[in-house]
């Protein structure tokens, strides 16, 4: 799985939802992709009642980025059918390039692995404190690849004390950030994963304006990169400005490919960028903050990363109705969007058991002092 049979680093093209709703645009995007060296493309699925409240849903979502008068008018309509998912698998597979997608929730990791059949499963950041869905994951046998943005090094642990046991996983160093500062890239936590948690895939999931520190992350020991991807930076949405285009996309690509397998540990991965990158994407004191030295205690919600928590960071919710009194079991709990946040899913463990002292509506998200 992920070229490593080939020695060849595994290049994914985050298309996400920068195809403005459009499937044309979608084909349009995986075609230059295809055209730019990516192995594989990547969407995001969603089911929008499974992955946020009703009150987030409901929010206003006014100003230049927005699809929709409220958040869930504007993540509807970037959202496709899974009639529309299976025309892109086609288009994809006639090209020759892997196609896949994110799972935002349960239902859509269903999806994915049941009717779309997609050959791995992305978990994104936003999930990858969702204990439910990480144990599930950790029970199926489709490979998995899992982002680590806006976790702690403790959490980061936990994650892998799910996976390890587990064949076919990757485990992406991230900062949820957008775009990343290089200061904030915190690049030599990739040799860290590779050494304090060897049974996995370790990768790169990159935010940053440029391509050198993508560059630099293989040269650190990356064996999957993924990069946003877009085809017009000036277009409607959050997520363009932290992408790459199709000519940057491009040179990544090329110079991943100069220097996978090639990497030599006594030589200055500053001295091997400057080497490779054209002169217009090496920046020397831009690599020199992102290689910093770091330890585990730098893994950690960064203040940079605090903007994409506060907006899609999911907390535990109730299932449903729940009168004062009842003790809190598996079924009562989910972890979504919720508006306003509640505890971490981090707590799933800590909460079940515990007896109400008010009565709990569906949907609303759990708090301590819900708890007798």
């Amino acid at each position: 799985m992920w070229n490593l049979s080939s020695g060849k680093v595994f290049i994914v093209a985050e298309i996400g939802q920068n195809h403005q709703g459009s499937v044309d645009v979608a084909q349009e995007m995986i075609k230059t992709a295809k055209d730019c060296g990516a192995d594989c493309v990547k969407f995001q699925r969603s089911n929008l009642a499974e992955k946020f409240t009703a009150a987030a849903l409901a929010r206003p979502y006014a100003g230049p980025n927005s699809w929709g008068t409220t958040y869930g008018e504007h993540k509807a309509f970037l959202e496709f059918s899974l009639d529309q998912y299976r025309q892109l698998q086609r288009y994809a597979a006639g090209l020759g390039i892997l196609f896949t997608a994110s799972a935002m929730d349960m239902p859509s990791f269903y999806e994915l692995e049941t009717l779309l059949c997609v050959p791995f499963i992305k978990i994104g950041s936003g999930d990858a404190d969702n204990l439910p869905l990480l144990r599930y994951a950790a029970g199926r046998s489709i490979p998995i690849v899992v982002s680590t943005g806006m976790q702690n090094w403790e959490h980061i642990c936990s994650m892998y004390n799910i996976f390890r046991e587990r064949e076919n996983v990757a485990m992406l160093h991230c900062v949820s950030a957008y775009p990343t500062s290089a200061e904030d890239s915190m690049l030599q936590l990739i040799p860290l994963y590779r050494n304090h948690f060897p049974e996995l895939t370790i990768g790169y999931s990159g935010h940053e304006l440029g391509v050198q520190l993508s560059v630099a992350s293989v040269a650190l020991g990356a064996k999957i990169v993924e990069r946003h991807f877009t085809l017009d930076k000036s277009w409607k949405g959050t997520d363009h400005r932290a992408s790459l285009d199709p000519t940057e996309f491009a040179r990544m690509v090329r110079y991943i490919r100069a220097i996978e397998g090639e990497v030599d540990a006594n030589e200055s991965i500053v001295e091997l960028l400057r080497g490779i990158l054209d002169e217009g994407d090496f920046e020397e004191t831009e690599l020199q903050l992102a290689l910093k030295k770091v330890t585990v205690k730098d893994r950690k919600l960064l203040e940079s990363e605090k903007p994409c928590h506060s907006k899609l960071g999911k907390s535990l919710v109730y299932t449903k109705n729940l009168p004062a009194g009842s003790i809190l079991a598996e079924g009562d709990i989910g972890v979504k969007v919720s508006e306003p946040q509640g505890l971490s899913p981090r707590l799933y463990d800590t909460i079940l058991g515990k007896k109400l002292k008010q009565a709990a509506s569906i949907d609303n998200p759990a708090l301590e002092n819900h708890f007798v």
